[in-house]
């Protein structure tokens, strides 16, 4: 029963985020109303409010659950694992959840980033989650290299990557290509990126060997 109320549940948000999507591309973000969000999903005002509080957070629906997810990954560091070796991991598996598991099509992707990037209210609502998401995400990477990768370097490699990666996938939205390609452009762009923070490792170890010197000593 549990587990067929949980489905439910998700049919439920599935469809209003459908429903709020299409009516944003037919009539505009700023147009669309909530009571219209939510008689096209063919629910009450009142159930929209059960998992949305607003327009904008339906929007950035998922923001939350990809951010628990990269912190719970970076968490995990492995024995040996360097700090280039641990963003090209959470780059990875970040690619393929987003491909298995991604509620939105490749259309409704590229619909929602164009919202993002043409509404005022979402424009603001975007960098305020992408500064609080990516400086979590630092403290994180920081903490689980403690001594080798100080947060100055942490916070430079998180925005390093993500924003290289966010700005290759929107710049080839518009290029007409396969959702295929479009990851593939992510991974590149997250590989690029990658290969100039690579000082990071070397800095890392230096620091490793030093505190091993001193111990001995």
């Amino acid at each position: 029963m549990a587990g067929l109320r949980e489905r439910k549940k998700q049919r439920t948000r599935r469809a209003l985020i459908e429903a709020a999507l299409r009516l944003f591309e037919a009539k505009g973000y700023a147009e669309t109303t909530l009571a219209e969000i939510a008689a096209e999903a063919e629910v009450s005002t009142r159930t929209f409010f059960s998992y949305f509080s607003s327009k904008e957070d339906l929007v950035f629906y998922d923001g939350d659950e990809r951010l628990e997810r990269a912190l719970a990954l970076i968490a995990t560091r492995r024995p040996e694992e360097s700090p280039t070796d641990m963003l090209l991991r959470l780059l990875d598996e970040g690619i393929a959840t987003a491909v298995q598991h991604g509620e939105l099509t490749f259309e409704e992707a590229a619909l929602r980033t164009r919202l993002v990037m043409t509404e005022p209210a979402l424009q603001g609502r975007a960098l305020l989650l992408l500064f609080d998401s990516q400086l979590k995400l630092a403290r994180a990477l920081h903490d689980a290299f403690p001594g080798e990768v100080d947060m100055v370097e942490a916070a430079a490699a998180v925005g390093a990557l993500f924003g290289s990666v966010k700005l290759a996938v929107m710049a080839s939205l518009d290029n007409d290509r396969s959702i295929e390609q479009v990851w593939d452009t992510a991974r590149r762009a997250g590989m690029l990126a990658l290969t100039g923070l690579r000082f990071l490792d070397e800095k890392a170890a230096s620091r490793i060997r030093a505190d091993r010197r001193g111990m001995a000593s």
